[in-house]
Order: C-alpha cells, then structure tokens, then sequence
C-alpha cells in the first residue's frame, strides 16, 4: 500500500459532539508578581480558536472536505467567539443554544511559546436529544459520522444514534471518553488514546497483550475496528480477525499535542469518506498528527501541509544508498504503513537498458524497491579479477538515480542471502533463467510469507555483451 492523498473533496462528514472555545493569552513573563511566588504576564495578543468536535470539524475542512458540525452552547460572549471561529475555518454550523448553560471555554495563558496556567469555564450541559435528533435528520447527506465525546453533555443515548447511522449505511468514527465504552456499542471505529485504553482494558505488558485486549474489546462492543493512538510509539489498528497494523510515529519534533486526537478522527473522517481504505486513511492520520503536534495551541493540517508529509515517507533522508541498519530501519516503517517492499539483488556492474526495465518491471510489483549490489571484492570474486569495470560507489549511485528504485545497498558475501533474511521483503525478485529454489534468500523470504518471483530480461543485453564490443572497437 502506497500512501496517497485521495480527493477530499468528495468527501461529506457530519460532526456531533462537545464544542469549546480555546482562547489564548499571550504576552512576555519578564517579572514576578510581588503579592505571591507566580510570573506577571503582559498579555498583548488573544487568539479564540475554535476546539473539541469544532476543531474536528475545522481540520476536515481545512484537507478540502464538506462539514456539517452539530454541537451546544450556552448563551454567552463565548458562543459567539466560537461561532467566529468556526465560520473562519469555513464549517457550516448549527450551534443549539441551550438557556442557563455555559459555553465550554478554556483559557490558556502563554508566554514564550510555554502555556503557564489553564483556565476551564462552563459545566455540563443538562441533558437533551436535540443534538440527536439534529443529527439523525442529516445522516443522509453524508457518508461520516464523528462522535466528538468530551464528557460534557452534548451527546446522549449514543446506541440509539450508532444504530439509525449504521441503518443509513454511515460509518461512524467515535473519538471516545470516560471508562465505559458499552455506550459506543455498534460504531464503526473508536480511537481512544492510551491512557483511555488502559482505563477500559487494564494494564498491557506489551504488543501482543495490546492486541489481545484490543481484539476482545472490538468483539465485545460489535466495532469494525479500533485505533489505538499510543503517542511516541504511534497507532495500531486492530480489526476483527485480521493481523495487527502498527504504524510508527513520525513527528520529528513534539512542540503541542493539544488537538493531536481531533486531527486523527477528522483525516480518518475525510480519507473514509472520499474512498480510502481503511489502513490507508490511518496511515495519513498518522501523518496528519505528527504535522500538528509540530504547531502550537488548537490547529489544523491543510491539505498542502499533509501533502508534503507524505510526500516526506518515500523522499525521506533514507532513500537512494543506505547502509543496512537504515534499510532495516526504513523498511519496518514502510511495512508498518502495509507497503509491498521488493527486493532484488545483482552486480550492475555496467548499467544498461535491460537493467533498466527488469528494474522497472520489478518496481511495478509493489510500493518500495530495494537493490542490493555486491561490492567490488565480492564481484572479482564472481567475475574475474578484470571486474568491476565501475566500483561499488558508482555503481550505487547511478543505480539511486532510477525513478524506479527507492533504496540501494551494498554487500559483502558472494550471495545476499544473509542480507535477504535480516530485511524479509514482501516480494524477492531475480532477473534470468532461473528456478525459485536456485535464488538466495528463496528460504527467508517464503517461510516469513512472502512470495519469490523469476523476471525475464530483454534479449541480447548484458554487461560482458557490451565490455566485448569495446573491446573489439579498439
């Protein structure tokens, strides 16, 4: 699977849940107050942003799709701060004013790009089907359902509102709260974080505990699947009967996780909606999240920024000539993302046209290339002592320049056998008149479930073909 943007344009989300205004402060902390031990901020900027399930809402628009956003408030200065906000970010809104109620707001207060102090407004909203009914009546103009759920009262008799969903054939994405999930029985996929993971399935030793509860939980609550984001180690995807799908994280640099959660379920959102497959739509979430945690306060990813994200997982710093640590590296985390990794192995000693399309042909049979060349002992060995005609280094280089190919590396044995079972590609290719038992590696790769195939090359093309011509020039 290679990751690719579909057009989000298609794509048509309803979101219902807890809204809230996150205002910011800011301004320089240059003394301390003399009435007690805290720092004097000289607030010279205020920013309201629009957060929780608005936020949502706001990252699905800002990727190109069309948002419905349901939600209540109270009435107050903040309501309309956040209706604002929302009408900036290009949402269309309806904002259920519920009288007596405040609006949920949270101030922060900021200071050299560092939050001092948060200040939370508001309480839970009395209970009422006005949301549910608001959103039941929209189902059929869209394809996305999100449940935004941040405890304050917004959303009630969930089943119920799961159920007509499901009927209306919407998938439904639920961002989850609190210790009891029973109330999301029937949703299409949760995404709990860690820590609300733990609270529901207990305590997890490792991987394989993970995946164990996680499985029992989406049979238990009748889910498709279930995402479990775990921070600095990533997502894993588990769905029913089906192998576990971690996805490493990308952030390179962690600056705010704030809205981090609301960025995933809306680029999943989007992605399901506009015809995404579900690994796919996780592994641009995951992309989508390490963009946001880079920015500071409540924000979005456009499109253009997620782009480029992408763009960054097959143009990283490990592409073209790597050692073999990078490419274990770099292949764990292109498998991780349910990329088809191919390998194939030769001397390449004098590139030629044949070369270049059994390389294409074998790109062509998956998302990521790997050539592995032997180094130049390793050649005279095979060849004679007159070879390599180009060393090691050269050869690499020119070979990285293919389109077709992402990643080479060099080796040092007489066969990449060794090479082969430490990267385990999903498909081993050989160019020639071979048979599949005669290709090293062949054992590795099909005990680890991968496939080995044999490749033609075109006719009357080689380097020993080519080094006779010259020499019968001179």
């Amino acid at each position: 699977m290679k990751v690719t943007l579909p057009d989000f344009s298609q794509a048509r989300v309803l979101v219902a849940g807890d809204v809230m205004l996150d205002r910011y402060w800011v301004g320089p902390a240059d003394r301390v107050s003399p009435e007690a031990p805290v720092p004097v901020v000289q607030v010279n900027h205020c920013d309201d942003r629009a957060g929780g399930a608005a936020n949502v809402a706001l990252n699905v628009a800002a990727l190109g799709g069309q948002c419905r956003l349901l939600g209540l408030v109270g009435e107050d200065e903040s309501a309309e701060a956040l209706r604002q906000a929302i009408k900036a970010g290009g949402v269309d809104a309806e904002l259920l004013v519920q009288s007596g109620s405040s609006t949920t707001t949270k101030l922060r207060v900021i200071s050299r790009d560092q939050q001092l102090i948060r200040l939370d407004f508001g309480d839970h909203f009395q209970p009422s089907d006005a949301l549910n009914r608001a959103a039941t009546g929209q189902l059929a103009q869209h394809q996305v359902l999100v449940l935004s759920d941040y405890a304050k009262g917004a959303l009630v008799d969930l089943p119920a509102l799961i159920a007509s969903a499901r009927q209306a054939g919407v998938t439904v994405l639920v961002d989850p709260k609190g210790s009891d999930f029973s109330k999301y029985h029937g949703a299409s996929l949760l995404t709990p974080n860690m820590t609300e993971f733990l609270a529901v399935v207990g305590p997890v030793r490792d991987d394989q505990e993970l995946e164990q509860k996680g499985q029992q939980l989406v049979r238990e609550l009748a889910l498709d699947a279930l995402l479990v984001t775990r921070s600095k180690k990533g997502m894993t995807l588990l769905r029913a009967g089906q192998d576990a799908l971690h996805l490493p994280a990308m952030a390179r640099e962690v600056y705010d996780v704030t809205g981090a959660g609301d960025t995933v379920i809306s680029t999943l959102a989007v992605a399901l909606a506009a015809g995404s497959e579900l690994p796919q739509a996780c592994a641009l979430a995951n992309a989508a999240a390490s963009v946001v945690v880079a920015k500071l306060g409540t924000s979005t990813v456009s499109a253009l920024e997620l782009a480029a994200m992408v763009d960054s997982l097959h143009h990283s710093d490990g592409v073209g000539v790597v050692s073999e640590n990078q490419l274990l590296k770099a292949v764990a985390e292109a498998q991780a993302r349910g990329e088809t990794v191919v390998m194939t192995n030769g001397c390449f000693d004098i590139l030629h046209a044949g070369h270049v399309g059994y390389l294409e042909q074998a790109r062509r049979l998956g998302d990521r290339l790997i050539v592995a060349v032997n180094d130049d002992d390793s050649v005279r060995r095979l060849k004679g002592a007159s070879r390599p005609v180009n060393g090691v280094e050269q050869r690499m280089r020119v070979l990285a320049a293919l389109g077709a190919v992402d990643w080479v590396v060099p080796f040092s044995e007489d066969t990449p056998q060794r090479l082969i079972g430490a990267v385990l590609p999903n498909l081993l290719v050989k160019g020639g008149d071979y048979q599949v038992h005669e290709i090293a590696g062949h054992k590795e790769v099909l005990a680890n479930g991968g496939e080995v195939r044999i490749l033609g090359f075109e006719d009357g093309l080689s380097t020993s073909a080519i080094i006779n011509t010259i020499r019968k020039a001179d």
